[in-house]
Parts: C-alpha cells; structure tokens; sequence
C-alpha cells in the first residue's frame, strides 16, 4: 500500500496523496490525491523565482481570467489547468484536475487488445495516421467524421480562448493535446509552461513536426539575439 504524504498550497489547502507515481512527463512526475478527483504534479528539479512566479500568475489571474465567469463551466472541459501551487520542502508542483475516463482507450487495440494500450492516454497520433487508425485500433475507438470536425473545433476554440488572454501554448503537439474521437471532446493539457510576450518566455520551442518554420529556421541563435523567433501566438497557429 501507498504511504500519504500531505503538503499545504499556497493558498492555504491542505492536499493529500498517494507516494506512488502513476505517470511521468519530460519535467513531472505525477501522483494520485487520496480522493482521486485531482493529481499533483512535482517538478523534478527546483524552479528559479521566474518559473514560481509563472505559476502564480497561470494558477491565479489568468485562472480567474478563464473560469471565474458564467462561461468558466465551458473551458474547464477544454483546459485541464493548474489550480494551485504546492511546496514539500525541496521542489516545487501543481494541482490539477484529473484527466476525465474518455481520454483513455477503452477497447485499446484490435485482437484483444495486442499492442496493450487499453487505460491508456488517448494521443493524437494514434488517430491522425490511418495505419494506426484503420488497422489497429479496436473500431469502438476509431470515431467517425463528424466528431474529428466536432474535436477540431474544441481545439480551435480553446487556443483562440487561450491566445485572447494574452497567452501562448508554445508546443502545441500530439502530446499536450488529448482528444477522444469516440465521443468527440478535446483537452488542452500541460499548460504550466504558458508564453506571455515579454513576462514569461518559453521553456521549449515546441515539438518536432509542430515548430513553426520561422522557429526552426532561428534555432540556432542565441535568445538575447533580436533576429530570433521564439515560441508566441503568432508561432501557436502552425
């Protein structure tokens, strides 16, 4: 059994969860809170003053910016976004909500499920490649057209929510994107890393295969460069 672990945010909630990782990313590592609604995500290294105040500002104003109105309800099923910021003592993480059950594949595969991926996360590529799509998923989870239009319009309307707050994705890509062909819902996720021009640069340029071309084509030069292009809303539409 799991031992508890429980740790304070900082606005004041006391949080409590399971000591066992139960996903990883390229900077998180993720735990289960004992109510199973919610996720806290540790960074595995310690944040500078710049990253900790990046937090403050996505789980407060631009948070209150997004959710606090009468249309709050809409964008809660579009974002999965930080709520609140906790500190053990050495590193730094996030709550969040947990990803809802039609973001993970049900049926999985064909043939009883032979590639094993049944529970888990629903990543673009396994939809947008036909081979993938056609040939080995279970039909149960290939969709039809109508919800591919339906999920591309949820992800067109919560980039534009996004881009409209003054803020930026910055890697946009199959991975920090969820989708669910199967009832035809979308999820922006992995926005702690959020660009504000000027405020708040990115930690990445973004993903192979989704890095605006202007991007790539600047890579190389150093970020005090004035020729540089870095990640932006601008960057966000490719």
């Amino acid at each position: 059994m799991s031992n508890i672990k429980t740790v304070q945010t900082i606005k004041g909630e006391k949080i409590s969860y399971y000591d066992n990782i139960i996903g990883s990313g390229t900077m998180k590592d993720v735990y289960f809170t004992t109510d199973k609604k919610r996720v806290v995500a540790f960074y595995r290294e310690p944040l500078d003053e710049n990253a900790i105040e990046r937090l403050r500002m996505i789980t407060g104003a631009y948070y209150q910016g997004i959710f606090s109105d009468t249309s709050g309800k809409y964008w809660e099923n579009l974002f999965c976004w930080p709520t609140d910021i906790v500190f053990d003592g050495k590193l730094h993480g996030v709550v969040l909500p947990k990803y809802n059950e039609e973001y993970f594949f049900k049926y999985g595969s064909i043939n009883d499920d032979f590639l094993g991926i049944k529970n888990r996360e629903k990543e673009g590529k396994w939809f947008s490649v036909p081979t993938n799509r056609f040939t080995r998923l279970d039909k149960r989870e290939q969709g039809d057209w109508k919800n591919y239009l339906r999920i591309s319009l949820m992800i067109s309307r919560a980039v534009r929510r996004m881009h409209a707050a003054g803020l930026a994705h910055s890697d946009l890509s199959y991975k920090n994107v969820l989708i669910s062909p199967s009832s035809g819902n979308a999820c922006v996720i992995d926005v702690d890393g959020l660009v504000v021009p000027n405020k708040f640069y990115p930690d990445v340029v973004g993903t192979p295969d989704f890095i605006a071309p202007e991007v790539v084509a600047t890579a190389h030069l150093p970020k005090t460069d004035k020729k540089k292009v870095l990640p932006s809303r601008l960057t966000d539409r490719h």
